[in-house]
């Protein structure tokens, strides 16, 4: 009776750990959701917010980088200052930042405040996905930790899929400034969340903001940074004109681009859930078979957009090119070594420098007369280029193993 007992007690507290890990990564996720609502719904209220503060949508578009700057700027710099703290109070402070500016941002009297408030919206956004990787990759076992952060990351893909194509309805229907009130009360019920699930662990090692800097000393981070800033822009690249694309290539209604949208967040659902799945069974590896993966696909998009439902299944496919991000993610963790926040807060800003170069160098291609469907070979060739710095990283860590840190 005595040993039931005690194995009735270890039952309840791995179904107690197991169970608060689940809220844990639930809350973090929530976050995710609404950073990814508030990045990508300026998308879809371009014509409605252009109209509202007098000025055209290519500024609107300007207001787009103006977030992408912070958060590339952000990423690094509040990685870095935030080292000293607990993980969980650098959440809670990072979310009541974007919460902060995202009720900043509904505020905004005119456009020129408007660009200040998104650029300082952003700042928050890389080190927010930073810390919450490693706080999901701390609760798992090594071989579960790129499962563990595709989770946080779910709540980015179907911002995607759900929470952007919503307060666009909200603010199209009402006011464009209501969705941003929408994100900051997301904002808010995340550090809730955060709050009340996430126990603060005094235990935990905190790093020294120099010895985070340290981390742009290793050659392996900066390929990792190099392939999602190049490899992945070839996705921002298509899904920048994807709109464009289907009403004048495919020559569908306005009415289907939402649909396309949708599909293109399912397929960002899905990629998400098989970067984690494959970085489990090849580690490193995995980050080539989703480059290659990536050119075939952008490959397939110009032929695929000449009719409606291969056009779908192109938005499908192009979406699931994110599975580069959870591998990516880990594999900064692992060369990092005592830097981990710093880099892996780096990753985001790194995504953030694809989004800016994608669509420009697809801008670049169109107005040379190349066409719309140019986008897919100009993604191709940035994929083939993360490709290819993905092949220098493996050759180098065949040559020098020791950089790796120890057991990963």
């Amino acid at each position: 009776m005595p040993e039931l007992s005690a194995d009735l007690t270890k039952l309840a507290a791995y179904s107690t750990g197991r169970r608060l890990s689940w809220l844990i990564l639930l809350a973090l996720a929530v976050g995710g959701f609404g950073i990814g609502t508030g990045e990508f719904v300026i998308m879809g209220l371009m014509p409605t917010m252009a109209a509202d503060l007098g000025v055209s949508e290519p500024q609107v578009g300007h207001v787009i980088s103006a977030y992408a700057l912070g958060v590339v700027v952000g990423a690094p710099v509040l990685a870095v200052f935030g080292a000293r703290l607990y993980r969980r109070h650098l959440l809670l402070l990072l979310m009541g930042f974007f919460a902060l500016g995202n009720a900043a941002t509904a505020l905004a009297p005119g456009y020129h405040s408007l660009m200040l408030a998104r650029f300082v919206t952003g700042l928050p956004h890389g080190a927010y996905f930073g810390v919450a990787a490693l706080v999901a990759a701390s609760m798992v076992p090594p071989h579960r930790r790129a499962a563990a952060v595709s989770q946080v990351m779910l709540g980015l893909t179907i911002a995607i899929l759900i929470g952007n194509p919503l307060a666009t309805l909200v603010g199209q229907s009402v006011d464009w400034r209501y969705a941003f009130v929408a994100v900051s009360v997301i904002a808010l019920v995340t550090i809730g969340l955060i709050a009340w699930f996430l126990p603060l662990d005094r235990s935990e090692r905190r790093s020294n903001p120099l010895a985070e800097l340290q981390a742009f000393r290793r050659i392996q981070v900066w390929y990792a940074l190099g392939i999602g800033a190049i490899g992945f822009a070839g996705m921002f690249c298509v899904f920048s004109y994807l709109a464009v694309t289907l009403l004048e290539v495919t020559q569908v209604s306005p009415l289907v681009v939402p649909v396309a949208v949708a599909t293109f967040g399912a397929g960002t659902l899905a990629g998400n859930l098989l970067g984690g799945w494959l970085f489990e069974r090849l580690q490193f590896g995995a980050v080539g078979v989703v480059l290659i993966w990536s050119v075939l696909v952008l490959l397939f998009f110009p032929f695929a957009v000449q009719t409606l439902w291969s056009a779908l299944l192109a938005a499908f496919l192009v979406g699931t090119m994110v599975a580069l991000s959870p591998p990516l993610q880990t594999r900064l963790m692992d060369v990092a070594a005592d830097a981990q926040t710093l880099a892996a807060a780096s990753h985001h800003a790194a995504f953030n420098v694809a989004n800016a170069l994608g669509p420009w160098l697809g801008g670049l291609a169109i107005s040379a007369g190349l066409g719309w469907t140019v986008t897919g070979y100009v993604g191709a060739a940035t994929a083939a280029l993360g490709m290819l710095l993905f092949l220098l990283a493996w050759r180098h860590q065949r040559q020098h193993p020791e950089d790796l840190r120890p057991g990963r």
